[in-house]
């Protein structure tokens, strides 16, 4: 029988439950988002049935059988194979197939990532990102989190330069100065994401900017002998 979600749902389907397909998929439904689940192996599967009524075992992954399932009708498509490059790809064709709006799918290399782009996927290269990440806060005593957004702009979440506290923001020129946005601000426990240009920085704040590499990481070093 084929499930089929309504559109108004925007529901998303992740194919490949590992390490990385389970936490998308368990960040989605903790969000509430109607999500189907799949995977060649039937303990993956039975394991994350909290997760959603509609998780099946496709021992072999062809166009007819994500149909069947109601994949050609979600909005976003997360394919998350990881072990099988061949079976990574042609999963990601079926899907643009089936013409989801959306397709991301994961790679192991840049090569797969370049096959996968052009096919028409998003790629994202989760273990790069991690490693990345660990590095950049290893090399940088200020940086709290890092990630890519795409190419060469990065995101980071830097605590605030001692020199910065008593200080507006339209004053530092960050843009002019680093070539840096800030996204929002975390004061506390509190978020701000409407930063006005006379928002006054205090001692212990963080910032979310945004940058290509080259700009955060020359940010970033310039203060890390404080």
């Amino acid at each position: 029988m084929r499930y089929k979600f309504s559109r108004q749902q925007a529901a998303y389907a992740v194919i490949g439950l590992g390490r990385f397909g389970t936490a998308v998929a368990e960040t989605l439904v903790d969000n509430g988002q109607e999500v189907i689940l799949v995977d060649k192996d039937p303990d993956r599967v039975r394991d994350l049935r909290y997760l959603s009524d509609y998780a099946y075992v496709i021992n072999h992954m062809d166009q007819k059988a994500l149909e069947e399932i109601g994949v050609g009708d979600v909005q976003v498509a997360i394919v998350c194979i990881g072990s099988a490059m061949d079976v990574n790809i042609l999963t990601t064709l079926y899907c643009i197939n089936l013409k989801v709006p959306r397709v991301i799918a994961k790679a192991n290399s840049l090569d797969q990532g370049q096959i996968l782009s052009k096919i028409g996927a998003e790629v994202v290269y989760p273990e790069r990102e991690m490693g990345k990440r660990l590095a950049n806060q290893l090399l940088n005593k200020r940086v709290m989190d890092y990630f890519s957004v795409s190419g060469n702009i990065d995101v980071a979440q830097v605590e605030v330069p001692d020199e910065f506290a008593g200080k507006k923001l339209d004053s530092l020129n960050l843009r002019q100065n680093w070539g840096i946005s800030i996204i929002a601000i975390q004061r506390g426990k509190n978020s701000i994401e409407d930063v006005q240009p006379e928002f006054v920085f205090e001692k212990g704040d963080t910032i979310i900017i945004i940058g290509s590499n080259d700009n955060i990481h020359r940010f970033e070093t310039e203060f890390d002998d404080e």
